[in-house]
């Protein structure tokens, strides 16, 4: 996983009007926490954030006033009707060896047996505990041949060394759930509708 490098302001003005003023002049509010220690409202660069944050669980280096620490994205408010704008970011202060739980996306391959069987995804994201530099990006699960009624348990998963599962193994993470047919309307009820 590559860090990515990000320079930060730190804020003074808070609330609403505050924020409005740092989105129109291009910058993002944040808090970083962590540690044990105060929280730093942050002001960050809009455009170099939302570029940061299209990858899941990005590890940044924050330049704060000189000072450089390494943060994971916590929590992102995004607007509601703008999905490139962003409204907020919380950013979690993490160290080098450290555990963190994330969530990772999980994404398949392979084609269903045939029949026109359905693939739910129970769990679009999989929990897991990994060391602050190394979060995995994604998992793969291959759902190649199965059938209505199988699913993937989230101990099924093979996931990268120095990952582990921080849910119960037995969770459901993929299911295959069975086409439904169309019922065809009975008979009787055929004729009554033609009769109205």
């Amino acid at each position: 996983m590559s860090e990515v490098k990000i320079s930060a302001e730190v804020r003074s003005e808070f609330g609403k009007g505050a924020a409005r003023r740092l989105r129109r002049a291009d910058k993002l509010p944040a808090v970083v926490y962590g540690h044990g220690e105060a929280p730093v409202h942050v002001a960050l660069p809009h455009h170099d954030t939302l570029m940061a944050l299209k990858t899941s669980n990005v590890l940044i280096n924050l330049d704060i006033d000189g000072k450089s620490q390494l943060v994971i994205p916590k929590a992102v408010q995004r607007d509601v009707l703008r999905q490139g704008i962003l409204e907020h970011v919380d950013l979690l202060l993490v160290k080098r060896g450290e555990k963190v739980q994330v969530e990772i996306p999980v994404h398949t391959e392979g084609e269903l047996a045939p029949g026109g069987n359905l693939l739910e995804h129970v769990l679009n994201s999989l929990p897991v505990e990994a060391e602050a530099t190394h979060i995995p990006e994604s998992v793969t699960v291959s759902v190649a041949g199965l059938d209505a009624g199988a699913s993937v348990l989230a101990k099924d998963i093979v996931l990268p060394k120095g990952t582990t599962l921080a849910v119960e193994e037995d969770a459901v993470v993929l299911q295959v759930l069975a086409a439904q047919a169309e019922e065809a309307p009975a008979e009787g009820a055929e004729d009554e509708a033609a009769e109205a």
